[in-house]
């Protein structure tokens, strides 16, 4: 079989491969996914647990400053109760003009303005608003009309927490909020105790806690700046347009809250992250804020490391799986390679690999194999050279034994067999249909064992009767191998080869293209040979008259190509043919050679016997 017939089978029978490479870095991989995968679930949830602990800092960092802020809101409403039952004890209940000026009336205040701690300023009014005071500031504008604020609302008996104020002392400038409580004797007002409160301990907590991007501040239920972190803040500016102020403020700041929230900074829309605690005594709330970017960087930072040591570990996999599979895949691919290489007729290859692995045994085993392989085949081979020696052998004893039936066509066989396979190697045919020729040519006339030898010696021309006979040479040689399945693609050269073109030869008067080639090939060469040798009953013509002959019947009995194949080999030298020193007429040659019959006018009749 050719070698491109074993690679077409060999494709054939293999499926479309699927690269072990690929297979076993494919497993490694998965298995260095799988943990990176957990490792993943376990980033997400330290994601989620820092995310939880940054927002319980914001919550503890609230609730702390509100927690002191409230506690001293309450210790600052007990000194004023303790203050004004004092002065109630001192004055009897009783504050006119010399009684709130007494000294025992002026000690009180001042003890209770320099034990207050935060306590900037302090007064003690009559219903009269007259009275004494006692600190450290000087009430300005503001804080007058907020102290006025503050008597009307103890007149009515109500204690006063006023808004957040900023006043200048010497020459600083400072946070402060009035708190008045009414001073009462039963259910009539006598007075007040009205004190001014620093919030410089409020705004030095909310400093300590705005580091490393925490913003503090605090606002009113009005959502209003009461204190800020930074001293620039305008105190009393509305801060609802922050989401986190406007939330507190529409909820009414009873529980604390933590939220994400958008806001705009520096003309560009931050996400944010914060919290609010409520001061439910003096309807405040402490807020924290700050950027998801900040508030979120150990978060980010740690998935960033966990992505550089995910792909790393990927990468690291990756390349040990590619040298794993390479050490594997290698000497697989060697093993491949030889495997295609036998099979397409290489049986020389051989394994060489350097491993004392189970491969390397593999390979060790494969090159016995194929010494074995290479020896059975090469036996084969001889084998194959003998019986084809022995078939072709035979096929010329049995031509052999045809022609010397007849010792005028000795040798007939043989030289159309070279003349036929000249002609269709000319034609460029494969060489498997050459051998085809080659084997129908030799046979030809294998159906002439028989036919009488009183009807083929026969030394003058054939009778009708005896024509008819001899004409049935060719179906008798079909019919002679039809029963050998090795020769059956050659009997059509056998069978058909004393058909014409123009359909007037035999057995079955084929036209045209109903006629194959290999007879047609045949037909040429057998007219040749038959024309330029010698017979009981014709001389040999002159092989140069006899191709003129032949390109004469192109496309009435022969085929145009096969004749012109013909010409230009006998003209290049190639058929080696005795040239005939008394060549016939042209119509005694031809009808000697079958070509002409008795139906053409000037035929000799009854001459067949090629």
């Amino acid at each position: 079989m050719p070698e491109q017939e074993i690679a077409a089978g060999y494709k054939k029978v293999m499926p479309k491969r699927i690269s072990i490479l690929w297979l076993i870095l494919g497993a490694l991989l998965l298995v260095s996914v799988v943990p990176m995968y957990f490792y993943a679930k376990v980033v997400e949830i330290n994601r989620d647990s820092l995310k939880r602990n940054e927002m319980l800092l914001q919550n503890t960092v609230t609730r702390s400053l509100a927690d002191d802020a409230s506690q001293r809101h309450r210790n600052l409403d007990t000194m004023l109760q303790n203050l004004s039952a004092a002065v109630q004890v001192t004055s009897g209940g009783n504050l006119d003009d010399a009684t709130i000026a007494s000294p025992e009336m002026r000690a009180l205040l001042e003890n209770f303005v320099s034990h207050g701690g935060d306590i900037a300023y302090a007064t003690i009014l009559n219903s009269e608003a007259k009275g004494i005071t006692a600190g450290r500031i000087v009430p300005d504008e503001f804080l007058q009309r907020e102290m006025k604020k503050g008597f009307d609302s103890a007149r009515e008996g109500r204690i006063y927490n006023g808004q957040a104020l900023q006043v200048i002392s010497e020459s600083q400038t400072r946070t402060v909020m009035l708190v008045t409580r009414p001073i009462m004797a039963g259910d009539v007002f006598v007075g007040l105790i009205s004190a001014v409160v620093d919030l410089d301990y409020l705004l030095n907590r909310l400093q300590e806690v705005s580091r490393g991007g925490l913003i503090a501040y605090v606002v009113d239920s009005n959502g209003r700046l009461v204190a800020g972190a930074e001293r620039s803040y305008a105190i009393g500016q509305d801060m609802t347009s922050i989401d986190l102020v406007k939330g507190f403020v529409d909820e009414g700041g009873r529980l604390a809250a933590t939220h994400e929230f958008n806001m705009t900074v520096k003309g560009a829309k931050t996400e944010m992250l914060g919290t609010y605690s409520p001061v439910a005594s003096l309807h405040w709330a402490v807020i924290a804020q700050k950027t998801t970017e900040e508030a979120y960087s150990g978060i980010y930072e740690m998935q960033r490391t966990a992505r550089l040591l995910a792909i790393l570990a990927v990468l690291m996999s990756v390349m040990i799986s590619v040298f794993a599979a390479r050490r594997i895949t290698t000497p697989l691919e060697v093993l491949t390679e030889s495997s295609r290489a036998i099979a397409q007729g290489d049986f020389s290859r051989r394994v060489v690999l350097n491993t004392r692995t189970e491969i390397g045994e593999l390979a060790q085993t494969f090159n016995i194999m194929t010494d074995e392989i290479e020896h059975y085949i090469e036996d084969l081979k001889s084998a194959a050279a003998q019986n084809r020696a022995l078939f072709l052998g035979s096929i010329q004893m049995l031509a052999g034994a045809v022609d010397e039936k007849d010792p005028y066509t000795r040798g007939h066989s043989d030289r159309v067999t070279r003349y036929s396979v000249l002609i269709a190697t000319e034609l460029g045919l494969p060489n498997e249909e050459i051998e085809k020729i080659r084997i129908s040519a030799q046979l030809h006339d294998v159906g002439k064992i028989g036919i009488e030898d009183s009807i083929l010696k026969k030394p003058g021309a054939l009778t009708q009767e005896e024509f008819d006979i001899m004409k049935t040479h060719t179906t008798k040689g079909a019919n002679i191998l039809r029963p050998v399945e090795q020769l059956r693609e050659m009997i059509p050269g056998i069978e058909l080869h004393h058909e014409s073109l123009d359909g007037r030869g035999y057995p079955y008067g084929l036209k045209g293209d109903a006629i194959p080639l290999m007879p047609r090939i045949i037909m040429v060469a057998d007219t040749f040979d038959a024309m330029t040798t010698n017979r009981p009953y014709q001389a040999a013509a002159d092989p140069e008259y006899v191709v003129r002959i032949i390109n004469s019947l192109v496309n009435s009995k022969f085929d145009p190509k096969c004749v012109a194949a013909f010409t230009s080999v006998f003209q290049r030298g190639e058929l080696q043919v005795r040239r005939s020193t008394t060549p016939m007429p042209a119509v005694a040659a031809a009808a000697a050679a079958g070509v002409l019959t008795a139906a053409e006018p000037g035929a000799l009749v009854n001459t067949e016997r090629m």
